[in-house]
């Protein structure tokens, strides 16, 4: 097996900007991604540490060193591109200054022991896969975040301390982004105890609590999927934009069935922290920038949701989007009932909710 590889190489010293080398590795002894820095490092050395549980980012991914050969191929493929937790904190290749990471536990120095700190250190995964810093670098961190129901969960006697020290943080928890498809194989009860500590600061509601249309008041029935039509229009030469829902599922089926051109976005993956937005709705607006300018700059003639929640986040909201990115951003978003509709030559019933769209697609 050969493995084609692309290794991020930096050095503060003496690089004024970042690059990747590459290398063809025949796979003989190695069994796990250490022993591939190993080798690796061999050839040409560069900074990392020697250890199973280094934390870096493969392919977009934050994994730790332990991960498998099986795992890796599987997973990720045989072409692989190798980076550090943190592009903005390094200093030599796969090494990060940790810094910011290690002062965020500072807010809780007045009762928090060793055993404390070391559990900390441990977190610290959690703490740079956040998508949140690529917005905010002043973020508190989900890392801060599970501790403190940790510290809770210990003692809580100080639960109301605790609490009352979050809810005074600048940029706190009321930017949080999940964290579920930024880690492999990552633990669901991560995330829960986040929101925990996010429900206790009353700042996680659920979804029909909240008010994504802003102050439009026009709500849009988007009528029923059909599970089973015919392809009157199959989208031929048009460039399709996902964003997918939970349960993706009749989205995909449809368009398995399309010969049209689904754009592979890696930002199509991020969190836009949806239960939080009465609260902050800044940092879903950040995030709903990053996925449209993806898909504007890909040429995607639209971008298809799932569900009501995410159309009027993307179309009501994007002046408030435009405003905080400073573009102008003329995509427009179609729900995938009116895809449905629109492929099987339903096109009056389309056109109901397709005039009434921010950003009309006139596709009809």
């Amino acid at each position: 097996m050969k493995l084609e590889i692309s290794l991020f190489r930096f050095d503060k010293d003496s690089d004024y900007l970042p690059y990747y080398t590459k290398h063809f590795l025949k796979i003989e002894n190695e069994t796990s991604l250490l022993d591939i820095l190993k080798t690796l490092h061999k050839v040409e050395e560069f900074g990392f540490v020697d250890s199973i549980d280094f934390d870096l980012v493969l392919n977009g991914t934050y994994v730790k060193t332990s991960l498998n050969l099986e795992e890796i191929v599987g997973n990720f493929g045989k072409e692989l591109t190798i980076e550090p937790i943190s592009q903005r904190r390094v200093f030599k290749d796969l090494l990060i200054d940790e810094t910011d990471f290690h002062q965020k536990i500072e807010i809780f120095k007045d009762f928090i022991d060793d055993e404390d700190v070391m559990n900390y250190s441990n977190l610290k995964q959690y703490f740079y896969a956040s998508n949140t810093l690529n917005y905010k670098s002043d973020y508190i961190g989900d890392s801060t975040l599970i501790l403190a129901y940790n510290l809770i969960q210990k003692n809580p006697k100080a639960k109301n301390y605790i609490l009352q020290i979050l809810s005074e943080i600048e940029c706190g928890g009321e930017y949080h982004t999940c964290l579920r498809d930024r880690i492999f194989n990552f633990n669901p009860l991560i995330e829960e105890k986040i929101h925990t500590v996010l429900s206790e600061l009353g700042l996680f509601e659920d979804l029909n609590k909240q008010n994504f249309k802003g102050n439009k008041t026009l709500i849009l029935d988007f009528g029923n999927f059909a599970n089973h039509f015919e392809i009157v229009h199959d989208f031929k030469d048009f460039n399709i934009a996902y964003y997918p829902s939970k349960n993706p599922n009749q989205t995909l089926e449809m368009f398995d069935r399309l010969k049209a051109n689904i754009l592979k976005l890696d930002s199509m993956k991020l969190d836009l922290a949806k239960n939080t937005f009465n609260k902050n709705p800044q940092i879903t607006y950040f995030v709903a920038s990053t996925i449209l300018l993806d898909a504007f700059d890909n040429n995607a003639d639209f971008l298809v949701v799932d569900n009501e929640e995410d159309f009027y986040i993307f179309d009501y909201n994007r002046k408030e989007i435009e405003k905080l990115c400073g573009r102008e951003i003329l995509i427009p978003i179609i729900h995938k009932n009116e895809l449905q509709k629109l492929i099987s030559g339903d096109f009056k019933e389309a056109k109901k909710t397709l005039d009434k769209h921010q950003i009309n697609p006139e596709i009809i």
